[in-house]
C-alpha cells in the first residue's frame, strides 16, 4: 500500500516537473515562429559565367511573394535594407498581392520607395495577380510607378560593363506564359536570366535558353521541419522537390528558388524566415 502511495506520488511529481518543460518548448516554438514570420532576412548568394566579362559582376536583387506583408512601420527597415545592398537591378517574382487584395495602397507604397532606391525594377506576374480581379488595376499602378513589367517580355540591359538578357514570363502555373515571345530576339552571347514566378516552368518547358531562372511561388513550404524540409508546396504537393534554393538543371544552367517575404492560406512560417536574396554573377575562373 505505502509502495503504491510513494510510486504514485512520484509520478505525480515527474508530471509536475515536465509541465514547465513542456511550456518552455512550446513558448520557443511560438517565438520561433512570430520571429521567422515577421522578421526578415538577406540571403547572398553567386553565380559565375564565361559569358561575363573578367574582372566585371552585376548584382540583382530578388523580392518575391511579399503578399501585402509589411515589416514595421511602412517597411521603413526594408527598405533601408535594400538601399544599403544597393542592387544594379531590382526583380520581383510575382505575388505582391494576394488573390482578394482590394486596396494597394501598402504595395504602391512598397514600390515607390523601391523605384526611388533604384530605378532598373523589373516585374512578373504571380498567380495571385491572374486570380485577383482588379489585376489590371493593378499593373497599372505599377506602371505608373515606374516599374517595368515583363509579360512575356525582354530587355538587354548593361551594367558595369556587364550586358545581360533579362527575361520575364506571365505565370507558368496559371498557363499564361508564352516562352517563344518572351525570348525573341534574344542574343544568347549575353548572360540570360529568367524571371518566373513558378519553378514549374522547367517541367514545362525542356529547353530554356537560360543561364539562371529566378523563381518564387512556393515559400519554400512556408512551415519546414528538420531533416525533412518542406512538407507541402503549391503544384508539388507533398515533400515537393523544388522548394527553395539552387538546383542545377543542366550543365551550366541554374534554377533558384527565393522562398519569399508573405504568407499564404495560414499566416506562420516556421524554420523559413522571410527572406529576400542578393544575387551577384560575376566571371567564372
Amino acid at each position: 500500500m505505502k509502495e503504491n502511495q510513494l510510486s504514485n506520488r512520484h509520478n505525480i511529481t515527474k508530471k509536475k516537473l515536465l509541465i514547465p518543460f513542456a511550456i518552455l518548448f512550446i513558448l520557443s516554438l511560438c517565438i520561433k515562429a512570430y520571429m521567422d514570420t515577421n522578421t526578415f532576412k538577406v540571403n547572398k548568394l553567386p553565380f559565375y559565367s564565361d559569358k561575363i566579362p573578367d574582372d566585371k559582376a552585376v548584382n540583382i536583387l530578388q523580392i518575391t511573394d511579399v503578399h501585402n506583408k509589411v515589416f514595421g512601420k511602412s517597411n521603413e527597415e526594408l527598405i533601408q535594407t535594400i538601399k544599403d545592398l544597393n542592387a544594379d537591378i531590382i526583380v520581383i517574382t510575382g505575388d505582391l498581392i494576394d488573390r482578394k487584395t482590394t486596396e494597394f495602397n501598402d504595395m504602391f507604397a512598397f514600390v515607390e520607395k523601391l523605384t526611388s532606391v533604384q530605378k532598373h525594377v523589373y516585374f512578373v506576374t504571380g498567380n495571385h495577380e491572374w486570380d485577383n480581379p482588379k489585376k489590371e488595376e493593378f499593373l497599372n499602378g505599377l506602371e505608373e510607378r515606374q516599374v517595368t513589367i515583363l509579360n512575356n517580355k525582354n530587355r538587354q540591359l548593361t551594367m558595369n560593363q556587364v550586358s545581360l538578357n533579362l527575361v520575364g514570363i506571365d505565370d507558368s502555373s496559371t498557363n499564361h506564359e508564352n516562352v517563344t515571345q518572351a525570348f525573341a530576339g534574344v542574343n544568347d552571347e549575353y548572360y540570360t536570366v529568367l524571371l518566373s514566378h513558378s519553378p514549374n516552368i522547367i517541367e514545362k518547358e525542356s529547353s530554356l535558353p537560360a543561364d539562371l531562372i529566378l523563381s518564387g511561388h512556393t515559400h519554400g513550404g512556408q512551415v519546414r521541419l528538420p531533416f525533412i524540409g518542406a512538407l507541402v508546396a503549391p503544384d508539388e504537393g507533398f515533400f515537393p522537390t523544388y522548394d527553395k534554393g539552387t538546383y542545377n538543371i543542366n550543365q551550366n544552367q541554374f534554377l533558384y528558388i527565393d522562398s519569399g517575404l508573405g504568407t499564404s492560406v495560414a499566416p506562420i512560417r516556421f524554420l523559413n524566415q522571410s527572406q529576400i536574396s542578393m544575387i551577384r554573377v560575376s566571371k567564372r575562373y
